[in-house]
């Protein structure tokens, strides 16, 4: 009676500990996951990254970094180089500003 009752303590230890693990697993995932994609934010008004005017002229500017043109088609196409060197630049400057302070 003794063995079985050391067996099946066992056996319950071992399903914690694997619960645990996976929970824990888990929350390594979510957290490489959440450094992957860096600080999502709501599609919502006002959250906006870049604005783009048509019409009466031709402009895209980006909110975070004041980087502007006005080859809007060229955007429209794809050519995003401006506004991703301009986003590492203001990244960069954001990091160096905050070691800083610390």
């Amino acid at each position: 009676a003794e063995e079985r009752s050391q067996l099946a303590n066992k056996i319950k230890a071992l399903r914690r500990l694997k619960a645990k693990l996976l929970v824990i697993a888990e929350e390594q995932r979510a957290s490489e996951i959440k450094q992957i994609r860096g600080d999502a934010v709501k599609a919502e008004w006002g959250q906006q990254i870049r604005n783009y005017v048509f019409h009466p002229y031709k402009l895209v500017k980006d909110v975070r970094t004041a980087c502007e043109t006005s080859d809007i088609s060229g955007v429209m196409d794809g050519e995003l180089d401006p506004f991703i060197k301009a986003y590492l630049q203001y990244k960069l400057s954001a990091a160096a500003e905050e070691q800083s302070i610390k």
